[in-house]
């Protein structure tokens, strides 16, 4: 039987009090925590970096929840800022490295094929080495609405832009991404 959370507004209730803050706040990891843990993942494709990304993200929502204004879905805003955190992270680890940026891509992509569970016949595999080769934006905007199927309406609200760059965003990469399974 699975595991019934309370409610986002229950949470930012007892959020504000300081006797139930921690017990609020452990309830929002427990309810987002994996959800946002394979969001991460599909951008930063280290287990490692997505615990660390992960972490971080956890950390800033701690310190930001108090001025968090309700305009937007709790689970908006943690989208937002697990997002904003994996970019952070992306931008980083090309700061430190002195590569080009397709030897960063292939980077990521040879990431995925050392994975102890690696098969490059299966289809999810190759849709993962695929999704290596799109740009940061798509691939972002492909993991938000292949795998979370959030709608372009809340996908708006957590990136920041128009539903229709997104849609434009989405369509470019399922175009990529069939011509790199097919060619591969």
């Amino acid at each position: 039987m699975a595991q019934q959370h309370p409610d986002d507004n229950e949470l930012l209730y007892l959020f504000k009090n300081e006797d139930t803050k921690e017990k609020a706040f452990t309830g929002i990891i427990k309810k987002y925590q994996q959800k946002l843990y394979w969001h991460i993942r599909r951008m930063v494709v280290v287990h490692a970096d997505a615990d660390d990304v992960l972490q971080n993200m956890f950390i800033k929502v701690w310190k930001g929840l108090d001025n968090f204004r309700e305009h937007s879905q709790l689970y908006t805003w943690l989208y937002r800022i697990a997002t904003n955190e994996c970019l952070t992270h992306l931008e980083q680890q090309k700061r430190r490295s002195t590569v080009s940026l397709s030897d960063e891509e292939n980077g990521l992509s040879n990431q995925v094929r050392a994975d102890k569970d690696f098969d490059g016949q299966k289809a999810e595999w190759k849709l993962q080495l695929a999704m290596q080769t799109l740009p940061e934006k798509q691939r972002i905007v492909f993991n938000l609405r292949y795998y979370d199927e959030m709608p372009y309406e809340e996908m708006s609200r957590v990136l920041e832009t128009s539903e229709g760059a997104l849609k434009a965003s989405y369509h470019h990469a399922v175009k990529k991404i069939e011509k790199y399974i097919l060619n591969n």
